[in-house]
């Protein structure tokens, strides 16, 4: 099983909403994957609430049946159009890749 974890701080604003908008945007998005990509197991996005300095605004937590299932999900046309949205959205991205 391969864990794929992304953390994203968004801009104050893009695409004319306030980050707060953009977040509820890219988590619709991304859930939107849901059963659409091959070996996608699971996919849950959170939203944060804190508001602390060290926080990101989003996360995604995913699971993939292997490491070749997570390499189609990067290259497929339905998550390359929510790529394009947040890289337009956020400010910057973290990202962990790990079997488990």
């Amino acid at each position: 099983m391969i864990k794929h974890i992304v953390m994203w701080r968004l801009n104050a604003s893009a695409y004319g909403n306030p980050a707060e908008v953009n977040a509820r945007i890219i988590r619709e998005k991304l859930e939107a994957l849901r059963g659409r990509i091959p070996g996608l197991v699971s996919i849950e996005v959170g939203l944060d609430f804190s508001g602390s300095e060290s926080s990101a605004d989003v996360v995604l937590y995913s699971e993939f049946i292997d490491l070749k299932s997570l390499e189609g999900y990067q290259t497929h046309p339905e998550h390359e159009a929510v790529k394009a949205f947040i890289g337009g959205a956020s400010a910057e991205r973290r990202l962990v890749d790990y079997e488990a």
